[in-house]
């Protein structure tokens, strides 16, 4: 007993313990959101679900951080399938938003149970080991043509299927955010960045004319001026940017809203969370969630830095950029500078899936703090 006590405490101080705290902070600052938010709903279904999923992201985030990912770092094929399958299982059981034809959800209700999973969030994890552990083993040859084509076709397929199964075109954008990080953290060459750049200038008029839905073309028109349609497609910008411009230096305190508690703001506890903070809790709140983010994002790319070996670095920057587009889109789109494309502002929105993929993002940083002794010296 003693022995395994001392083997137990030993790995919890190897893990990234601040990560975890700072991750904390975040998660009961986002239910304090949340709470507020849902005031009007006069129901605490909200809180206990959003609760639950932070205790069990706790769990999760250990169960992650005690596994050495170096091993699998081969079987990145197999993990790539799973993942797949996956989010195939959407064409079956995938549902959603009539009005957007969005079926990224999995829910449960018919058997009972009022819950629902995202699959692609998953998969987002699933692709950060995947994705770093196929570079990984191409990094003696990172920047050869043919090592850049199979990472390529590797995220292209991940980001096809995740926008033709869901029909979730913001979620399918983050795997290309997670190709871009993983990709300079493996020491690709600017050159390789610029012809990436330059094909995806050609796809851009292409996708418009053949592949964005009209809903899809009107919530990227609006974001350039939500004015342009005020009622509909422009509605949730402009409804955010009241409720941030009202709360000033310091808000008119939780529960206290106008935007917030009339329902006016939309999604106002999943993707505009950070809107009801700035209606309540002003300028100042909204600086406490970027700064407690921000150094979310600094602890995983010191993590990045200080890992024994390249896996290790690919896997942190992987996470350190998914968290950094996903934060930067959901703040874009609450100030009205990016589209609308229903990304929700990690360790703060409500959503089960969101909180336990997020403490599983962690758990993977923390993973390669808490593995020192097995991974291999710098190549």
């Amino acid at each position: 007993m003693k022995r395994f006590l001392k083997e137990f405490f030993g790995f919890i101080r190897r893990t990234d313990l601040f990560l975890l705290v700072v991750a904390l902070a975040a998660s009961c600052y986002g239910l304090v959101l949340i709470r507020s938010a849902t005031l009007s709903y006069h129901s605490d279904s909200y809180v206990v679900v959003q609760s639950a999923a932070i205790v069990i992201g706790i769990v999760i985030y250990f169960i992650i951080s005690a596994i050495d990912f170096e091993p699998f770092c081969k079987f990145w094929p197999v993990i790539l399938i799973i993942n797949l399958l996956l989010i195939a299982s959407l064409l079956v059981f995938g549902v959603g938003e009539e009005t957007t034809g969005n079926r990224s959800w999995i829910r449960f209700d018919s058997i009972g149970l009022p819950v629902g999973i995202q699959p692609a969030e998953i998969g987002k994890i699933l692709f950060v080991i995947s994705l770093s552990s196929h570079a990984y083993r191409l990094r003696e040859r990172i920047n050869s043509f043919f090592s850049i084509l199979q990472l390529g076709v590797h995220t292209i397929i991940m980001f096809l299927a995740v926008y033709l199964f869901s029909k979730d075109l913001g979620m399918a954008i983050m795997y290309l955010f997670i190709f871009l990080g993983v990709m300079f953290a493996a020491g690709v060459s600017v050159w390789w960045f610029a012809l990436f750049g330059g094909c995806v200038g050609v796809a851009l008029p292409i996708a418009w004319k053949f592949v964005l839905s009209n809903y899809q073309k009107q919530r990227i028109i609006v974001a350039f001026n939500p004015e342009l349609d005020p009622l509909k497609y422009g509605y949730h910008a402009i409804q955010s940017k009241i409720a941030l411009g009202s709360g000033g230096m310091w808000g008119l305190g939780l529960g206290n809203g106008t935007q917030t508690q009339n329902s006016i703001l939309p999604a106002k506890h999943t993707d505009f969370i950070f809107s009801v903070a700035g209606e309540e809790l002003g300028l100042a709140g909204c600086t406490l969630i970027i700064l407690l983010l921000t150094t979310i994002i600094i602890a995983c790319i010191v993590n990045a830095v200080r890992a024994a070996n390249k896996h290790g670095t690919l896997i942190c920057f992987g996470v350190a950029s998914m968290l950094f587009f996903q934060i930067a889109i959901n703040i874009g789109m609450c100030v009205a500078l990016t589209p609308v494309i229903g990304l929700t502002l990690p360790f703060f929105s409500y959503g089960g899936t969101s909180i336990l993929s997020m403490f599983a993002a962690i758990g993977l940083v923390s993973g390669v703090k808490a593995h020192p002794q097995r991974l291999r010296p710098w190549d």
